[in-house]
């Protein structure tokens, strides 16, 4: 059968397009074509949105992204001017997960969890977009990249290709896959890793590809490797594995591997042909082990973009001095880890802001409300900050705009504008600055 790319779309030239340069595929365009299906769907969020984080990769020193767990952290991310945003597994299995409980890091959630986070997030942010495009507002890109965690799988081959799948339709721009072994994975912050073959893993690396040209969208794909904690990997029969293998096997039918940064650079060379960025998860921030690990992957593959990921360890002031924590990511983007980011800011900040606050109010009551809203005044007045005026923030006045346009009015928004405005006016004038002691 021939495949017509009138029917089915072109798929780009890999040897030409200088975005593939250094990344091989063990298929074809044609074997693309043959499993795309008759009709090519387009994915707009994520081909957009995977075309701004490469370019951004690219031009900017370094991309900063936080974690964020809700569409409400995400539309706050962008308004503070972030440029992307970290849809992270560890926070999914610990809140907003489709089981609708909570869990360890331990690939205990459902595998659906992490894309519908990513559509979530991408929903909030087309909101505030609709709101401020009526409102003839444009100063704010509502549509920043989002980087999705797929942790390692959730299974074999074919449950990567089906989750990079799912992920590519909830708009995802990148994603990141880990080399543990999925059945007996520990959480990143734990010491004692198991890993997966590094040949198994490559086949994830492969099958995520596949999954992202079927689905025509450049999707950045994310390899980090856990070999550094890692204590013991699935099983032996991998060369590239050996040297790092003791040749114990334990009782529960792993054998025994030594980890290190040797093993996290042979299997980071291993990766590299097959991925767009690639992370050497580390407990704790090093810059010296952070600049052998990128000079070996760059003495063989020249310009590969790394990645970093500033959560470990729990207490950064404990490890590093003030100055060395100011110019650490500066440091790390010399060293070209181009992407930046912090795995568990969504999940701290939710929590201890939420802590904070009723530990005041249960000893302070409207006192420490009080100051809440004072500091919300103050982030509005001098950072524009839009969550002080809450029914504009989720779409009151956008709605009363397609009211008024489905009822005939479509050349005039005054209504909405003027609710708009009201409620800002009442905001100013119900929540002017008050003297600090009145709210002690």
């Amino acid at each position: 059968m021939t495949y017509k790319n009138e029917q089915l779309g072109l798929v780009p030239d890999w040897t030409k397009d200088a975005r593939w340069a250094g990344v091989r595929r063990p298929y074809t365009p044609v074997d693309v074509l043959r499993l795309r299906g008759s009709l090519q769907i387009e994915y707009t969020l994520a081909r957009v949105g995977a075309e701004r984080l490469w370019n951004l990769l690219r031009t900017e020193p370094y991309v900063a992204a936080l974690s964020a767990m809700t569409g409400n952290q995400a539309i706050e991310q962008a308004r503070a001017g972030l440029k992307a945003i970290y849809a992270n597994g560890w926070q999914a299995a610990a809140d907003p997960n489709t089981a609708h409980d909570m869990y360890p890091d331990l690939s205990l959630y459902p595998s659906e969890s992490v894309p519908n986070l990513v559509r979530n997030i991408n929903k909030a942010l087309q909101r505030a977009d609709q709101i401020h495009h009526a409102e003839g507002h444009n100063d704010t890109r509502w549509f920043v990249p989002i980087v999705a965690d797929a942790e390692s799988g959730f299974g074999g081959s074919l449950n990567a290709f089906e989750l990079m799948k799912t992920m590519i339709e909830a708009g995802a721009a990148g994603v990141q896959f880990k080399d543990q072994f999925f059945t007996v994975k520990g959480c990143g912050q734990m010491q004692g890793d198991a890993v997966v073959p590094a040949q198994s893993f490559i086949q994830k690396l492969i099958a995520a590809r596949l999954a992202a040209d079927v689905m025509g969208v450049p999707t950045l794909i994310i390899a980090r490797t856990d070999a550094y904690c890692a204590a013991c990997v699935e099983n032996d029969t991998d060369p590239l594995d050996r040297p790092f293998v003791t040749g114990e096997r334990r009782p529960d039918g792993l054998f025994a591997y030594r980890g290190g940064l040797a093993a996290a650079i042979a299997r980071g060379l291993a990766y590299a042909p097959y991925t767009d960025l690639l992370v050497c998860e580390t407990p704790h921030p090093d810059l010296r082990e952070a600049r052998r690990f990128a000079e070996a992957i760059h003495a063989e593959y020249p310009g590969k973009v790394l990645a970093y990921n500033c959560s470990p360890p729990l207490n950064w002031a404990k490890q590093l001095d003030a100055t060395t924590i100011r110019n650490f990511q500066v440091a790390l983007s010399g060293m070209g880890y181009r992407f930046q980011f912090v795995a568990l800011a969504g999940f701290q900040s939710l929590n201890m802001s939420m802590f904070d606050l009723a530990r005041g109010y249960r000893e302070s009551g409207m006192a420490a409300f009080t100051r809440l809203q004072q500091a919300e005044l103050e982030l509005a007045q001098i950072s524009g900050y839009e969550a002080l005026k809450p029914q504009r923030f989720v779409g009151a006045g956008y709605f009363d705009d397609v009211a008024q346009t489905i009822a005939g009015a479509s050349t005039s928004n005054s209504s909405a504008q003027m609710r708009v405005s009201e409620e800002e006016q009442r905001a100013m004038a119900q929540w002017a600055p008050v003297p600090s002691k009145t709210a002690n």
